[in-house]
């Protein structure tokens, strides 16, 4: 098996986490807080995907990050929320450039999302780490999550590990 990793961010890293704790090929989600360099050195809700390139490709994982947040959306809660794809290495900067060239044509507007180097990363505290599927009953999942879910499995229903998410069908 090959692993590799790459992070994410856009919007609340619970809905993040989940969406990619529920995809086939993903070995581990680490939620927390991302930095990167210059003016993205400041924390940004964000999760590390740990994923086994032979399952899921690196395109694949960003093509379900642009359609599972805002990617189009340059709102004011962005410093929090920074639509951005981290990379661990050059190689990976380039071929996610390229994705995201390829993928900007699915989308109405121009995507927003960043290709920005990985820096440092602050873990979640316990407590709300692997939050969905610790409360999926939860008010916030019902509302926010599910529907991201639901989105998942109608548009990728074939990278979906369909066990994770049976009670949403």
């Amino acid at each position: 098996m090959k692993y590799a990793q790459i992070a994410f961010g856009g919007g609340c890293h619970w809905c993040t986490e989940a969406i990619f704790q529920s995809l086939k090929g993903v070995k581990s989600v680490e939620q927390g807080y991302v930095a990167s360099n210059g003016k993205n050195e400041s924390f940004s809700e964000a999760v590390i995907v740990n994923f086994n390139s032979d399952c899921i490709n690196l395109k694949t994982l960003i093509e379900i990050h642009l359609h599972t947040h805002k990617s189009t959306s340059d709102h004011s809660m962005r410093t929090k929320y920074r639509s951005a794809v981290y990379v661990f290495s050059e190689e990976q900067h380039e071929e996610v450039n390229i994705v995201l060239t390829d993928l900007n044509k699915d989308f109405n507007q121009k995507l927003i999302t960043k290709v920005l180097p990985f820096i440092k990363f602050k873990a979640s505290r316990e407590q709300i780490r692997n939050y969905y599927y610790k409360n999926p009953t939860k008010p916030f999942c019902e509302e926010f999550i599910n529907p991201k879910l639901k989105l998942l499995i109608k548009q990728f229903k074939k990278t979906v590990d369909m066990d994770k998410v049976n009670h949403l069908i």
